[in-house]
C-alpha cells in the first residue's frame, strides 16, 4: 500500500489540467467500432483509459501511438475478439460501456475486474442487453459481475432507469446503432448525471450516428445497422480532476492558475466554477485559463449534486470547513462508486474532527475552524485519496492517506502536479 504524507501548505502558480477521463473513454470505444482509422490527440493516459485502451485491442481494433496522436483502426462493428475474457482492472466506465459493445461480438466474452468493479451493479443494463436480443448474464449475485455478453443486438424497444448510472444509457447509445433493427430507447425514473450522457451523444453525433432524441434526453430513437464513420478529436481538460486543484486553492487561500479548461464545453463539472464562488472563492476565467483567489474564509453552500457526483468529494472537504451548513443533495449515486462515497466521506472527514451527517441521499456539513491531521484511507478510490490530500493542506499538523496508489486511476499527475504549486505531500511506498 502507497501513502500519501500531506503537511499544512500554501499554494501558487499554474498547471494544466489533465485530459478528460469520460472523453478518453468514449473516444477510443466509439473509434473501435467506426470505420477507418480514427485520430485522438492528447488523451489521458491512466489506469482506467488504459483498460479501456486494452479492451478495444482485444475486440479488434488496432490501436497505436504516435507521441500525442493515438490512431485507432476500427473494426466497422465487426469485432473479431482476440481473447474470451477482457479485464477491466478499477474501471467502471470500461466495464459498463464495453458491455454493451462486446455484445456485438459473435462469440461470447466475459467482462471481470478487481474486487471493487465485481461489487458494481450491473443487472439493469444486462437485462436491457437481453432485451435488445444479445445473450446477456451476470455471472455475480445480485446482478453483479462478471458478465457474459455477446450475439449481437437485434433491436427493439427497451426502458432503464437514469438513476443508478449514466453509464448504463451511454453504453446502449453506443451500441445500439449497431443493431440489425431500430431500438427505442426509454429513460425511467430521474436522470442523473446527464452531462455525462450529453458527451457520449456529443461524439456520436461526430462519427454521424443516426440518433434522435427529446429535449430531456429521455427517449431516443436510433436507427439500426448503421456504421460510424472515423473520429478525429483533441481530448478536451478535465474539469473532474482540475477541481481538486481549484479546491484546494480555495480552501488553503492561495492563488491558482489551471489551463486547459474549456469552459463552454459539454463537461458538467465546470459547475466547480460557480460552487467555488458561492462558497467565496475569487473565481476569473479568460480563454482557457481559471484562477480561483481565495482567503480561506468559505461560507457554506446548498448544492443540487445529481449531475456532477465527481464533485462531491472536493464539496464535501470545502463544507467541513466553511462557516454555516453545507448541504450535498441528490447524490444517492455515490453509493455505487469505486466505494460508498457517501459513507466513505464521512468517516474519514469525522476522523479529521469534521462535523458530517450522512444520510441515504446527502450529505451535511457543519464548519469547523480547524481539521486535524491524522490517518485516514481512501478505500481504495481515486477520488478519495485526492479529496483526503487536499484537506491535508489545511489542516493542522500532518496527515496520511493509506491507499494513494489508487490516484493514477483519473489524475496520474496529481502530486506532481500538487508539488508544482508548493504543497508539501511525500509519496511513501
Amino acid at each position: 500500500m502507497v501513502q500519501l504524507k500531506v503537511e499544512p501548505s500554501k499554494l501558487s502558480g499554474e498547471v494544466t489540467a489533465p485530459p478528460s477521463k469520460s472523453y478518453t473513454h468514449r473516444a477510443f470505444m466509439i473509434a473501435a467500432l467506426a470505420q477507418g482509422e480514427s485520430k485522438i490527440v492528447n488523451p489521458l493516459l491512466s489506469l482506467d483509459t488504459e483498460a479501456t485502451i486494452e479492451a478495444v485491442r482485444a475486440l479488434g481494433a488496432k490501436v497505436v501511438q504516435e507521441g500525442r496522436i493515438w490512431r485507432v483502426n476500427g473494426t466497422g462493428g465487426e469485432l473479431k475478439p482476440r481473447v474470451d475474457v477482457i479485464d477491466t482492472k478499477n474501471s467502471g466506465t470500461t466495464i459498463r460501456l464495453m458491455s454493451a459493445i462486446a455484445a456485438l461480438s459473435p462469440k461470447p466474452i466475459r467482462l471481470t475486474g478487481d474486487q471493487s468493479i465485481l461489487k458494481r451493479p450491473m443487472g439493469q443494463l444486462i437485462e436491457a442487453l437481453e432485451k435488445l436480443g444479445a445473450k446477456a448474464r451476470c455471472e455475480g449475485k445480485g446482478g453483479r459481475p462478471p458478465v457474459v455478453v455477446g450475439g449481437g443486438l437485434s433491436g427493439g424497444s427497451v426502458e432503464i432507469t437514469g438513476s443508478v448510472s449514466s453509464q448504463f444509457i451511454s453504453a446502449l447509445l453506443i451500441a445500439s446503432p449497431y443493431a440489425r433493427e431500430n431500438v427505442e430507447l426509454t429513460i425511467t425514473e430521474e436522470l442523473r448525471s446527464k452531462p455525462y450522457i450529453e458527451i457520449t451523444l456529443e461524439l456520436l453525433d461526430a462519427v454521424g450516428a443516426n440518433i434522435k432524441r427529446n429535449r430531456d434526453l429521455t427517449e431516443f430513437k436510433i436507427r439500426g445497422s448503421q456504421t460510424f464513420r472515423a473520429l478525429d478529436m483533441t481530448i478536451p481538460g478535465d474539469f473532474s480532476s482540475a477541481a481538486f486543484v481549484l479546491g484546494a486553492a480555495a480552501l488553503t487561500g492561495s492563488n491558482v492558475k489551471v489551463n486547459n479548461l474549456d469552459i463552454r464545453g459539454a463537461q458538467g463539472d465546470r459547475r466547480i466554477i460557480k460552487f467555488l464562488e458561492e462558497f467565496g472563492a475569487d473565481v476569473k476565467t479568460r480563454g482557457k485559463i481559471v484562477e480561483v483567489s481565495a482567503t480561506g474564509e468559505l461560507s457554506g453552500i446548498e448544492a443540487d449534486c445529481g449531475d456532477n457526483p465527481d464533485l462531491v468529494p472536493v464539496l464535501a472537504v470545502l463544507g467541513s470547513v466553511a462557516s454555516g451548513r453545507t448541504r450535498l443533495l441528490n447524490i444517492p449515486h455515490l453509493r455505487f462508486k469505486e466505494t460508498d462515497r457517501i459513507r466513505a466521506l464521512a468517516v474519514e472527514l469525522r476522523k479529521m474532527g469534521a462535523e458530517v451527517e450522512e444520510r441515504p441521499d446527502e450529505l451535511k456539513l457543519k464548519g469547523v475552524k480547524h481539521l486535524r491531521g491524522t490517518r485516514l484511507s481512501s478505500h481504495g478510490d481515486h477520488r478519495m485519496a485526492m479529496a483526503f490530500a487536499v484537506a491535508g493542506l489545511a489542516a493542522r499538523g500532518e496527515t496520511i492517506v493509506d491507499g494513494a496508489e489508487s490516484i493514477p486511476v483519473s489524475y496520474p499527475g496529481f502530486v506532481g502536479d500538487m508539488r508544482k504549486l508548493g504543497a508539501k505531500l511525500e509519496l511513501v511506498k
